[in-house]
């Protein structure tokens, strides 16, 4: 379901404006209608963070009538950027308390945007999408604060392919060796 919204919101809002969404979470906010917190890059690397509203129109009914109809809008009309960020302009990320499943975190810019994730799983995703972003194009590391540093930067063999690769292929050795040990050396030669 992800992909298809990621798709979909790629091509409706950010090809266009010659844009590439990165990665995006959903996020609970007060108005009717799903919302989600964008991270794009432009292509001329800026990144920007967005909030994106999706609004699903309803069906109508028709005076006199006993069928309903559709409400015919675009699928432009759906989703819309309620606000905009560059992440030049975010001072620090605060998770608000590391020991607790909060999905709540607060961006810090001019002002402090309360953002409530669907769940801490999401909250960690955009982070480290932010941090590998803020390295990468800003060229500086992101000010976080209160957050659990084992899943922003893993730091076991399982986060790294090249090391998998290099442990199964030491395994697979090891596992010959073994074989190889248990095999009958005929000591008449």
């Amino acid at each position: 379901m992800s992909s298809l919204l990621r798709e979909e919101m790629q091509r409706v809002l950010f090809r266009p404006a010659k844009q590439r969404l990165v990665e995006f979470i959903e996020i609970e906010e007060p108005s009717h209608g799903r919302h989600f917190l964008c991270v794009s890059v432009a292509k001329t690397k800026v990144v920007q963070l967005c909030i994106v509203r999706c609004q699903i129109s309803e069906p109508s009914l028709k005076s006199g009538s006993k069928r309903s109809h559709t409400k015919r809008s675009s699928i432009q009309d759906c989703y819309r950027r309620t606000e905009t960020w560059s992440l030049q302009d975010l001072t620090l990320v605060d998770g608000r308390d590391p020991d607790v499943d909060d999905p709540c975190f607060l961006l810090h810019f001019d002002k402090v945007r309360t953002v409530t994730a669907v769940s801490c799983s999401a909250k960690y995703t955009i982070v480290r999408a932010l941090v590998a972003l803020s390295d990468r194009h800003c060229q500086r590391s992101l000010n976080l604060r209160n957050f659990d540093w084992t899943y922003i930067r893993p730091t076991s063999f399982y986060s790294n392919r090249g090391d998998c690769v290099v442990l199964t292929q030491i395994c697979f050795y090891a596992f010959n060796l073994v074989c190889l040990s248990m095999c009958p050396v005929p000591l008449d030669a």
